[in-house]
């Protein structure tokens, strides 16, 4: 077996004997693009069980793009739905290279991996299923080269709301 391959299974591994480790997560999820082209009408819903309302959370967009990629930005409307029906709409960017066109993510070979801080200090006011909503925002039909989206939410170390 190739070192990579033996690499890539060990990874898998950890993170599948080791998923309690995390306490400071609240949720992550990923879904994947179908073919690494993301259509602009394409929206990744994500649905985040809510039952403290006093507890601050950090909102982090995790982004996995191949090198292929044409851009060294991505643009996102993102929608967060209250279980009550209120909702927000943000645009987010994402710096995915540098002006000298180096990967800012994380990975080798061909795939790289983006962790990228959205919102900071978020309470949720209301307990219940909340939906994040997350869209390509960039000027083309079908966006090459991001194969995964994901979103994760979790605890701040602020112990609640003052």
């Amino acid at each position: 077996m190739k070192k990579s391959k033996r690499l890539l299974i060990i990874f898998g591994l950890l993170l599948v004997i080791f998923p309690g480790c995390d306490k400071n997560k609240v949720f992550e999820g990923y879904k994947s693009i179908p073919g690494a082209v993301w259509e602009r009408d394409s929206i990744a819903q994500f649905i985040v069980p809510v039952t403290d309302t006093v507890m601050y959370n950090n909102l982090y967009v995790n982004i996995r793009n191949n090198i292929s990629y044409p851009y060294s930005n991505l643009w996102l409307f993102i929608e967060i739905a209250q279980p009550n029906g209120e909702s927000v709409k943000d645009t987010f960017e994402l710096t995915l290279a540098d002006p000298l066109g180096k990967w800012t993510g994380d990975g080798f070979g061909d795939l790289r991996t983006l962790q990228a801080i959205y919102r900071e200090n978020v309470y949720f006011p209301v307990a219940g299923e909340y939906k994040i909503n997350i869209q390509q925002g960039m000027r083309v039909k079908g966006l090459t080269g991001i194969s995964d989206i994901g979103l994760r939410v979790e605890k701040n170390q602020r112990s609640g709301k003052e």
